[in-house]
């Protein structure tokens, strides 16, 4: 299950791994265990989770590959800093968002994507299949067509992930988790579902990258692209300004 699917649905799974994952990781983002603390015993921590030590091991094993957690002989598995995390991450940016996200982590967001969806979308104009592009102009036209917050969001992370996909760079495809991530964000804070005129004004903007695309325009496509991203920053600002 995808981050913005886990969001919407606020289902996780739910085996004894992923438990002691996601209880030690929020803990860790959130600040409740701090960066440089020594993480509890293993015989503590497996009565805390009623576990064996060898799934406590493999948890444990899972947050040392996220970067979040190091284990050191005769000291103990000490917590990371936050320069060493995997921020690309689909459970650590998640886990960013249940703790409480600013301003700030938004617009870090949107710089990376700022940084590559354009230039995505560039590429794309230059190397999209027909099939590419139809299926484009399907995905934008949905966006129209949409009578929630939660299809408004899927829809809008369907046409993303498929610029990427078009851009035929498998780098560009491998970052979905930040696009994702990012409209995560726009979907908890200010998702346009609510307001037709809103609809309408994101599925005219989609479109015109997919024009773009169609007429093999690179600057076109580029700047369409910029513009989505920086009007969803705009957005999301806003709903934080007035909820703060």
């Amino acid at each position: 299950m995808g981050l913005l699917q886990t969001v919407i649905s606020g289902q996780r799974l739910r085996t004894n791994h992923a438990h002691i994952v996601d209880s030690l990781g929020r803990d860790i983002v959130s600040g409740a265990i701090p960066s440089g603390e020594i993480l509890p015993g293993d015989a503590e921590l497996m009565a805390r989770f009623g576990v064996s030590r060898t799934v406590l091991r493999e948890a444990l094993k899972t947050l040392t590959a996220k970067g979040m957690i190091v284990p050191r002989a005769r000291i103990g598995t000490r917590v990371t800093t936050r320069e060493s995390w995997s921020l690309f991450d689909p459970d650590i940016l998640n886990w960013h968002f249940e703790a409480g996200i600013d301003e700030a982590f938004l617009v870090h967001l949107s710089e990376i994507r700022l940084a590559f969806e354009p230039y995505a979308a560039g590429l794309a104009a230059e190397r999209a299949t027909r099939d590419d592009i139809a299926t484009l102009q399907r995905l934008a036209d949905a966006m129209g067509e949409t009578e929630s917050a939660e299809s408004h969001a899927m829809a809008d992370l369907r046409f993303h992930l498929a610029v990427a996909e078009a851009s035929r760079n498998p780098f560009m495809r491998s970052v979905g988790s930040l696009i994702e991530a990012a409209l995560v964000g726009v979907f908890k804070l200010s998702s346009p579902s609510a307001d037709r005129g809103e609809i309408q004004n994101a599925q005219a903007s989609h479109r015109r990258i997919v024009e773009a695309v169609r007429n093999r325009d690179v600057d076109g496509a580029r700047a369409a692209m910029q513009s989505v991203i920086i009007n969803g920053v705009e957005r999301v600002r806003l709903a934080l300004r007035e909820a703060g």
